[in-house]
């Protein structure tokens, strides 16, 4: 198994950037456009991003600082719904909130792809947490 890891500043404090990571409103507002999440340990981890469901529950949700949840797909044999872990750490700093992400427990064949995925949504989340629309989200993972 292997993990992708990446880092943003957000010009926000930590408490407004964790309401993107656990509020269905905040959720659309950088990645997906369905959300159905009930952030609390046990509770529904549920987003649509570009047609593909993601499917998982919250596992450590520690307001305003880390939210873990598993992250999968519903009937895919190589990652299944809630196979994989998502972790964020937001760090307050002097201009804002520092966020670390892991996700971990990927199958080595899927990293590429999380990586590309992520790389598409961090700096929409960069933005959004600053109080910017990140716009129309057109993404699609690639097939390549």
């Amino acid at each position: 198994m292997a993990e992708f890891r990446d880092s943003i500043e957000i010009a926000a404090p930590p408490e407004t950037v964790f309401e993107y990571l656990t509020s269905n409103e905040g959720m659309t507002a950088w990645m997906g456009q369905y959300a159905d999440l009930d952030p609390t340990p046990g509770g529904q981890f549920a987003v649509d991003v570009a047609g593909y469901p993601i499917r998982g529950e919250y596992l450590i949700v520690e307001p305003p600082r880390r939210v873990v949840f598993s992250w999968g797909f519903p009937g895919n044999e190589e990652l299944p719904t809630g196979a994989s872990t998502v972790e964020f750490v937001l760090t307050a700093t002097n201009t804002g909130t520092h966020v670390d992400l892991c996700h971990s427990d990927l199958p080595d064949t899927a990293v590429r792809g999380h990586a590309d995925g992520w790389s598409h949504f961090m700096p929409r989340l960069r933005l959004v947490g600053a109080g910017l629309d990140a716009g129309a989200d057109c993404w699609h993972p690639s097939t390549g």
